[in-house]
């Protein structure tokens, strides 16, 4: 006999996927298996309510010392929508997203039915079972991505925030040489031979290139895959990261009339923006490819100051993103410069211009999960990597008056304080600093060399205004090697 439990209310997908039980389910079904079962399959039915947007169960039972298997399925009121037999005792069937084996889609109010199957039992065993079944009511969004962390320690992390497969637009020569739509393992595996830590794919308007990414990411166990969106309009492209939910990117229309609408809806699934490729220009040739967008900046995360297509003609030559974003810095935005491949054939050399991970964004993160990254990107620790190495580091404190702030944060100062900045380095032997911001002329200008891995300290005077102080690293060349982000200064007061 199987027993039903109505429960409280429902609990938060990412609470369901990432700690076992961390909420009431919404239903508990129990019940038992014994040797009459063997080899057969019984259907266990549930109410699923209406304006359901994602099922979870969580599916446990006794017995397994003695051989005991259960497998594991469930139809809805319509159709079957999946079988793991005795693969996973935990499953989600979502509107955007399904574990694999299960399929994604509406969820239809109406009975649904757990089907159990026996392919195990001895004839004197018995094996009690309990499935735990949780209801989301939330516009769809999956937080599967949000695992544990995949390293557990801060540092820095190096990935890539732009890329592109079969899922939009990406292309690559098949076995025959032929071209076809990109595969995504074929992007993924890319960024794993670079050695990055972590990747957006980030597809034109589309999740469902975001089913793939939660199959691979078991396998990537070294690489946080981060679900990312493309939002291409008519006024401008920009990433969304962090968000599966259903977005209205049709820009200008009586669905997303403002941009504040898709904002609005991005804030609630959690996620956050980075504006493309501000610099190129839009028209026939690439419509939308500038921002021209109205936009309130304060709802902005980061700019792609240099973007992957763009680096054929130098990082701070035609198409670059630096200008558009310093005009922003300039009006008192905060702003995280960060840089993206914008690959769109997955195994391009790396030593090619906008191959996997060239530029590459390294993020100071607190570990090496997708809510610490996201959280990295957010504070403005980040340095862009222009060329994509695997070792170059630019880390930047400035000090005062029992303040000390990273990248990204704010000193308070009054005119004719003095802060001591420290710029720690690695790989950039050879390399001279530069300085960007309405607060460069405050600093002591220091044009030697850099040694291998030396950490310098310079002094800055404030002069008691606002402004922004950004260190770069260049190469012997004058060319850019490290694109940093912003320190701000601010007098202090309320």
């Amino acid at each position: 006999m199987t027993k039903v439990w109505n429960g409280g209310a429902a609990a938060m997908v990412a609470a369901l996927l990432c700690v076992s039980g961390a909420a009431a389910q919404d239903i508990t079904l129990t019940g038992e298996m014994t040797y009459r079962d063997l080899a057969t399959y019984r259907e266990v039915p549930f109410k699923v309510p209406a304006g359901v947007t994602a099922v979870t169960v969580e599916f446990s039972y006794q017995g397994r010392e003695e051989r005991s298997v259960i497998d594991l399925g469930v139809r809805d009121s319509v159709r079957f929508r999946g079988w793991s037999g005795g693969a996973r005792s935990r499953f989600v069937v979502a509107e955007t997203y399904a574990t694999p084996s299960y399929l994604p889609g509406p969820i239809p109010a109406g009975e649904w039915r757990l089907v159990l199957g026996v392919p195990a039992i001895r004839e004197t065993s018995k094996a009690p079972y309990t499935a735990k079944i949780w209801f989301e009511r939330r516009p769809s969004d999956f937080q599967g991505f949000a695992t544990a962390p995949l390293k557990d320690t801060p540092g820095w992390y190096r990935g890539d925030l732009h890329l592109h497969s079969a899922h939009s637009d990406g292309s690559c020569a098949a076995q025959s040489g032929a071209r076809v739509p990109c595969p995504l393992f074929r992007t993924t595996e890319a960024a794993a031979q670079r050695g990055l830590d972590f990747i957006a794919v980030t597809e034109h308007n589309t999740v469902s290139h975001q089913q793939g990414l939660t199959e691979l990411q078991p396998y990537y166990d070294r690489m946080v895959l981060i679900p990312g969106r493309e939002i291409t309009t008519f006024q401008g492209h920009a990433n969304v990261f962090g968000a599966t939910a259903p977005l209205d990117f049709q820009l200008g229309g009586p669905r997303a009339p403002k941009l504040g609408t898709l904002l609005d809806q991005l804030e609630k699934a959690g996620g956050i923006i980075s504006v493309n490729h501000p610099g190129l220009p839009s028209g026939e040739a690439c419509m939308g490819c500038g921002w021209t967008a109205e936009t309130d900046w304060r709802r902005v995360a980061a700019i792609e100051a240099i973007n992957g297509g763009a680096l054929k003609f130098g990082a701070e030559g035609p198409g670059t993103g630096i200008p558009f974003w310093e005009a922003r810095l300039n009006q008192g935005f905060r702003l995280t410069g960060v840089g993206g491949s914008d690959n769109h054939d997955g195994p391009t050399p790396l030593d090619r211009v906008q191959s996997v991970g060239s530029p590459t964004t390294v993020v100071y993160a607190e570990n090496l999960s997708q809510p610490a990254l996201l959280a990295g990107i957010r504070s403005g620790r980040v340095f862009v990597d222009v060329e994509g190495t695997r070792d170059r580091l630019l880390d930047v404190t400035a000090t005062a008056g029992g303040q000390a702030v990273h990248m990204g944060g704010v000193l308070k100062l009054k005119a004719d304080d003095v802060a001591r900045v420290e710029l720690r380095t690695a790989g950039l032997a050879g390399g001279h600093v530069t300085f960007a911001g309405s607060a460069k002329g405050l600093i002591r200008t220091d044009t030697a060399p850099f040694a291998d891995g030396e950490t310098r300290v310079l002094e800055l005077r404030a002069d008691g205004a606002r402004g922004w102080l950004r260190i770069d690293v260049r190469g012997p060349d004058g060319k850019l090697w490290i694109l940093g982000n912003p320190i701000y200064l601010e007098p202090p007061g309320p």
